[in-house]
């Protein structure tokens, strides 16, 4: 196992919770992220890399490793933010963390036109402007860079993120595709703090054509698509394979019912 992910792991200076966190985005990133960047010519040592929705920064950890110039992770979960500076201290990588709301916020000056390659996991499906998003993270990218973007479509089985709910009806699949009072109905035994996000998205309903339209519409050019059967991520949390449903992705019944994860590679052209 890398030596950083074991100094992180013998820590006394955070939670398990925040180093089982950490420890899924750092080998997300070192095992599978950075190696189909480099192989695709999306990522190369020197360049500047940045995360919206970064969490404790392990995915932005493992691209300093792999040579990464300077890295910037932003997020809206000040306690998330000041525990990755934690760990950068602790695996002595120097990371710029930085509290900012990508949809009412302009990127700061210093930000705009700087970063070759900027990364966002599971985040778009929660925002409630995608287009605006997707606006402002096109200002921080250099001519020639990408947006590497995954999400579960919301009609696949747990697009609803109902799952996070930890109630009985929350394991089952494609129940928010219910009726709305029927689904608020299920949801309503829930964790409380939980309840409000699975409404929202409820609302937001991020489809895969929802986001190429919107990817269209701010000036992206779509290089390249893929959708998951089994995520890359279900490695690290579950010691499962990731399986590719690429070849019959065009498909509409597939990308928006049977996709675990819509992943997207989105060129800025000069």
């Amino acid at each position: 196992m890398d030596d950083k992910y074991s100094d992180v792991q013998r820590s006394e200076k955070i939670t398990d919770f925040d180093k089982y966190y950490w420890g899924y985005q750092y080998r997300l990133a070192n095992e599978v992220l950075v190696p189909m960047m480099i192989k695709n010519n999306w990522f190369k040592p020197g360049d500047m890399v940045s995360e919206i929705g970064c969490a404790e920064g392990g995915v932005l950890h493992a691209f300093i490793d792999a040579g990464a110039k300077g890295a910037l992770g932003t997020d809206i979960s000040e306690t998330r933010l000041e525990t990755g500076k934690v760990i950068s201290d602790i695996i002595n990588l120097k990371t710029e963390y930085k509290y900012h709301d990508i949809i009412n916020e302009e990127p700061y000056d210093e930000w705009k036109q700087a970063y070759d390659l900027v990364l966002l996991r599971d985040v778009i499906e929660h925002l409630d402007d995608t287009e605006q998003a997707l606006a402002n993270i096109k200002k921080i990218i250099r001519p020639g860079g990408r947006l590497f973007v995954t999400f579960p479509p919301y009609n696949s089985p747990f697009g609803g993120h109902q799952q996070t709910l930890m109630n009985f009806w929350g394991k089952l699949p494609y129940i928010h595709l219910l009726p709305k009072p029927i689904f608020y109905k299920m949801i309503a035994s829930g964790r409380k703090n939980d309840i409000g996000e699975v409404k929202r998205l409820h609302n937001i309903r991020m489809s895969a054509k929802k986001f190429m339209d919107a990817a269209g519409e701010t000036g992206y050019t779509i290089e390249r698509q893929d959708y998951y059967l089994l995520r890359p991520v279900f490695k690290m949390k579950f010691g499962l394979p990731s399986i590719k449903i690429t070849p019959i992705s065009g498909l509409p019944l597939v990308k928006n019912f049977f996709s675990l994860e819509a992943s997207y590679i989105l060129r800025v052209d000069g």
